[in-house]
Order: structure tokens, then C-alpha cells, then sequence
């Protein structure tokens, strides 16, 4: 996609109704672990920034929803993944789009990468 968007909220809207669900319960998710999230777009994708340092991106394509939580958050991860079957790369994960979204497993990634950046605090 070569659009500009302003916000998440442009994003959601240019998929369909049943993806638009998905992805607002993940971004509703990203905010449940913190109340200090700001929200931005990133790479042409939604994102958000913990005190000034990005946090988490995600992104919906045809078949799935990529998440991206950075190299650290899936190397954290790998054995989650592997056990969901889920593909994933040094810095991304993708969630079936036919699938229910793990909610329980992303509140604890972006419960690690919160923790991540606190920790790298000087």
C-alpha cells in the first residue's frame, strides 16, 4: 500500500468488516497492558510508543496479521510460537487471519517489551 494514513483508525477502515474487528481488539489489547501509549503510524503501519520508544507495529495483509514486536520480543517468544505453529521471523510473527487472535500471548509481549524499554532507561 502506497497510502499516507493519519491514524489507525484510516487504516482499520480500508479492510473488511471481520478484519476491522480483528485488528481493533489487537490495538484495544496493545493499550490494556498501559495507559502511557502513544499511538502513531510507522512504516505505513499502525504503531505505538512507550515513553518515546516504539513498542509495537502491526499490520493486516490477505492471510494473515503481522505483529511486530521487534527482534528481542520474538526471540523472547520462539518457543510460544513453535508451539502455536505460527510463522514468524527475526522480527515479526504473523497470526492466521482465519484464526482467533492470541490475546493472551500478545498482553505478554507487550508486557516484555514495555519492560524492555523501562530496563534500557539511563
Amino acid at each position: 500500500m502506497k497510502n499516507t494514513f493519519k491514524n489507525i483508525d484510516e487504516y482499520v477502515l480500508l479492510f473488511p468488516i471481520n478484519v476491522q474487528e480483528k485488528l481493533l481488539e489487537l490495538r484495544n489489547t496493545i493499550h490494556t497492558a498501559t495507559p502511557d501509549l502513544e499511538e502513531y503510524i510507522g512504516y505505513q503501519m499502525p504503531a505505538f510508543k512507550y515513553k518515546g520508544k516504539p513498542l509495537v507495529y502491526f499490520a493486516a495483509y490477505q492471510k494473515h496479521i503481522g505483529f511486530y514486536p521487534g527482534a528481542e520480543g520474538i526471540k523472547n517468544f520462539e518457543r510460544d510460537f513453535e508451539e502455536r505453529k505460527y510463522k514468524f521471523s527475526k522480527g515479526a510473527v504473523q497470526f492466521p487471519i482465519t484464526e482467533s487472535l492470541p490475546f493472551d500471548l500478545i498482553t505478554k509481549i507487550v508486557e516484555f517489551r514495555i519492560d524492555e524499554i523501562e530496563r534500557k532507561k539511563p
